[in-house]
């Protein structure tokens, strides 16, 4: 995981964050501190169902703090854009154990 100036070049980037109770949530990165929290703005969650489509829950702006984050990285959007997600069927991811 990306930490600390890693982050920099990411800042007003969309960017897809994995975190450690397995919730997946995409937004801009607005900010970052020391301890990895990240403020994302314009953020949603993608909920994955293996019965329905992937359903994205509007958040906003959103804090994650740092010691909750699993992975953190860039998201092509000219890729995903064309990702039909109602259509995208998948098991939710299962949180970390430590």
């Amino acid at each position: 995981m990306a930490t600390g100036p890693g982050l920099e070049p990411l800042v007003d980037q969309m960017i897809s964050v994995i975190t450690n109770d397995g919730r997946n949530i995409v937004g801009i990165l607005k900010g970052f501190d020391q301890a990895t929290n990240i403020i994302l703005d314009e953020s949603h969650e993608r909920v994955f169902s293996t019965k329905e489509g992937v359903q994205q829950i509007v958040l906003g702006l959103y804090i994650i703090r740092g010691d909750n984050i699993g992975v953190i990285g860039e998201l092509d959007e000219d890729l995903d854009a064309h990702i039909e997600l109602p259509q995208l069927r998948g098991h939710p991811l299962k949180p970390v154990i430590h």
